[in-house]
């Protein structure tokens, strides 16, 4: 009775080694994508949060884990990423501004920006949730 006024959404969770080795897991995570041209960008940003997951938050340690949760309603595509660190600071977070694109810190998370309508951060910084609207 109720299922007519809940939204239609699937969703799946993957927990894996925090590790570099990523191309089976991007074809897994972006497996709904339709477009090939939204399927290039999305993977350019999904990879740099998955880089950053590892070598910022888990500090590269292959013992800690990432969870992804991807979900997918009528009209957006979303990925969760947690790592097991500290976090980013909520400065870190908003300086992503295209002046530094040329600096070692920041290219990440100004591509990020570029590549979903939708950036949103956990308040203790070490889980994002990125969303792409549906074409």
């Amino acid at each position: 009775m109720f299922s007519r006024f809940l939204p239609s959404f699937r969703w799946a969770d993957f927990i894996l080694p925090s590790t570099l080795q990523l191309s089976p897991l991007m074809e897994l995570l972006l497996e709904p994508v339709d477009c090939n041209e939204t399927s290039c960008r999305l993977q350019l940003g999904l990879q740099e949060a998955l880089v950053n997951a590892v070598r910022h938050g888990n500090a590269g340690d292959p013992r800690k884990c990432l969870r992804i949760r991807r979900i997918l309603t009528p009209n957006w595509l979303i990925w969760q990423i947690q790592d097991e660190g500290c976090g980013l600071s909520r400065d870190a977070r908003q300086g992503c501004l295209p002046d530094q694109v040329d600096a070692n810190q920041g290219r990440g998370l100004f591509l990020m920006h570029q590549c979903f309508d939708d950036i949103r951060w956990s308040r203790r910084g070490n889980r994002v949730q990125l969303a792409c609207r549906r074409p």
